[in-house]
């Protein structure tokens, strides 16, 4: 059996299978598949070549979605999602709490190399299959036939739930830091919950209007990023070493270690990589869009990887001139209202708030791009997992507007999504914010899944990357991955802090769990009699099937001519 499908079995698939046209998905009426044919067709021609369409065939999708996206475009979208001035700045409290200066600067510098290794994994696989379905596709195909529905499903679910919950978690943290703002005039100001609710969701709503009406910017957008991103983080590290009044050494910065968590000093320091590890987690996201640029093959798995580069250098650069200038005053950033003490921090070393305002303003730019690119991803995910059935309601979210070219169901089911997760604010702030740790778990679950897949089966698919790593270091970045996000699992379950109270308690181990148990329960109840997986991956059973319904004829024939010549 050939590993790569023909377009032929592709064809004679039902075309509304991924019709963004609704309606019965085996009975679509003469009018539905004429105007599915129209609007491939226009694409096609007006945004990508005939080969990027056959291409496309034979993982057994038709182009839906403009390509108008570039390497570059794509690169500042990964980059713009792990928006690592915005990490640090929301994930400041953690690296203070677990290990201070020694996270900081070792914590960054590992799990950057951890990230390395499992976006170079993800980058083989995706210039093998490089398709909007992304790591769930990827499952189907890399796992064995008898197992493929039930692994691509379960995957796919943890990427929908992951782009979510990280789209979700940006916002409403960039809303923190909006309210944390006010505090630098105002020092009595406490934000309330219902405030931060209200920034959260008009945030939401220009990140919705921005995605739908501004589609055919997005890659000058993400490109204009990368500029954006490096040029505040220059004035950032800049000011503050201009403006600090004292400047620790080095022997602070790069062996002082600060445990303010309660944990033992060497588990605190595991603990302690959230921080990273939640900034350094975007950037198998932007596999969404492989149907939205050019020789997806080989752009997208650049992109991910150098975006994974950039952050490192950028976090690097970022976090040692903050370890050279903290304020003695630990605790009193660690007290903060606003559960963010990075504005208060640029206003004890600058000591001025409006010279705090101006570099928040940079940070607070950088949240804008991230939390538009976040939701575009998410919803990019939300409508490739539709397109196979794998949401209920599918046919709704897998429609795509023909004319601005965008999953409009798909974003608004996001959007609506992300929404709704706000209200748990409202009851805890630990409730919520589990769904940090739930982004970064879900995420590795499924980055995880079609690595150990590809894993178990030797590397057999990987001799058709168009990225390849080899043997020897595929072998090795796989390994360390997988090992790498089974260890995380365990790690992000645990409370930043002891003795645990109503505020440090991580939610995080309990929603994921109840996830992944109403997804396993609800696949063998319902989904199981109708999700068959992607259209590829039900031709591959297929031919397996036939192959050995092939195989065991010649054998029941030979057993009938042994009887014969016995009786």
């Amino acid at each position: 059996m050939s590993d790569k499908p023909t377009t032929a079995h592709v064809e004679a698939a039902p075309l509304p299978s991924s019709s963004p046209y609704g309606g019965s998905s085996n009975t679509p009426s003469e009018t539905e598949k004429a105007a599915y044919t129209a609007h491939v067709r226009e694409i096609t021609e007006k945004y990508h070549d005939q080969g990027e369409a056959a291409k496309l065939e034979e993982l057994g999708y038709q182009q839906e979605v403009k390509r108008n996206m570039t390497m570059i475009g794509v690169l500042g979208l990964s980059f713009a999602i792990m928006a690592v001035p915005l990490g640090v700045s929301l994930m400041l409290g953690t690296f203070l709490t677990c290990g201070g200066p020694v996270t900081m600067v070792y914590g960054w510098t590992f799990v950057s190399g951890v990230s390395m290794c499992m976006a170079s994994s993800l980058a083989e696989i995706c210039s093998v299959f490089p398709t909007s379905g992304g790591v769930y596709y990827w499952s189907a195909m890399l796992s064995p036939p008898k197992f493929s529905r039930f692994a691509s499903y379960l995957t796919g679910w943890f990427a929908v739930v992951s782009n979510w919950t990280l789209a979700g978690s940006i916002a409403f943290g960039g809303s923190q830091l909006v309210l944390a703002a006010v505090t630098l005039f105002h020092e009595d100001y406490v934000p309330t919950a219902w405030q931060t609710l209200l920034v959260y969701w008009a945030a939401l709503a220009c990140e919705f209007v921005i995605n739908l009406y501004g589609n055919d910017y997005i890659d000058r957008l993400n490109t204009f990023v990368l500029y954006w991103t490096g040029a505040s983080t220059i004035i950032i590290i800049v000011t503050l070493l201009v403006k600090s009044d004292h400047y620790h050494s080095g022997k602070f910065v790069f062996s002082q270690f600060a445990n303010n968590s309660g944990w033992p000093d060497g588990w605190a320091f595991f603990v302690g990589l959230l921080s990273a590890a939640y900034i350094l987690t975007g950037y198998g996201t932007v596999s969404a869009l492989c149907e939205e640029v050019h020789n997806p093959e080989r752009e997208v798995p650049r992109a991910m990887v150098l975006s994974v580069a950039a952050a490192f250098v950028t976090g690097i650069v970022l976090l040692i001139p903050l370890a050279i200038t903290l304020p003695y005053d630990i605790d009193a950033l660690l007290a903060v209202p606003s559960g963010q003490p990075m504005p208060l921090l640029f206003k004890m070393v600058t000591h001025s708030a409006p010279a705090a305002m101006g570099l928040l303003s940079l940070v607070l730019g950088i949240w804008a791009f991230a939390s538009v690119g976040s939701l575009t991803t998410a919803s990019r995910a939300t409508w490739a997992f539709s397109r196979d059935g794998g949401i209920p309601g599918s046919q709704w979210w897998k429609r795509v507007n023909t004319r601005r070219g965008v999953p409009v169901w798909s974003l608004t089911l996001s959007t609506i999504v992300c929404g709704l997760l706000g209200l748990l604010y409202l009851g805890s702030s630990a409730a919520f914010n589990a769904f940090t740790g739930v982004a970064t778990i879900c995420l590795g679950c499924s980055y995880a899944f079609p690595i150990l897949c590809s894993l178990l089966t030797r590397r057999e698919h990987m001799s058709r990357a168009a990225y390849p790593l080899g043997n020897t270091l595929g072998y090795t970045v796989n390994i360390v991955a997988v090992v790498w996000i089974s260890f995380s699992i365990i790690l992000f379950c645990m409370p930043t802090a002891i003795p645990v109270t109503a505020e440090t308690t991580n939610y995080a181990s309990v929603v994921f769990v109840a996830f992944a148990v109403i997804a396993a329960t609800w696949y063998f109840v319902n989904a199981r009699k109708h999700y068959t997986g992607p259209l590829v991956s039900v031709v591959r059973r297929e031919e397996e099937a036939q192959s050995r319904r092939a195989s065991a004829a010649p054998s029941r024939v030979q057993s009938r001519v042994e009887r014969v010549e016995g009786a």
